[in-house]
């Protein structure tokens, strides 16, 4: 089930397969994201990785930490990195 929603979210992103790409979480779920198709999404990693990572992993470990240990909600954190990955640690001040 996973190839056939893979193959439909790389065609609406107009990406190619490769083997480097990952479905990913948008909300994390360690930030308390679903584990459903409304929060995957194709996720390509970083210009010449061998493997699956990307800089999305960093933000998601990064806003883990902040909302353990109370620096930011974890409301506060799901939104952010919905809204935009790459920002949300600028966006929380982090």
């Amino acid at each position: 089930m996973t190839a056939r929603f893979k193959t439909a979210s790389l065609s609406q992103y107009a990406l190619a397969y490769s083997r480097t790409t990952e479905y990913d979480h948008l909300v994390s779920l360690e930030l308390g994201g679903a584990n459903s198709v409304s929060n995957l999404w194709v996720e390509p990693n970083k210009a010449g990785a061998p493997a699956t990572y990307n800089p999305k992993d960093t933000v998601e470990s990064t806003l883990h930490r902040a909302v353990c240990s109370h620096r930011v909600t974890l409301v506060a954190a799901q939104r952010a990195i919905a809204a935009n990955w790459t920002t949300a640690l600028r966006t929380l001040h982090l």
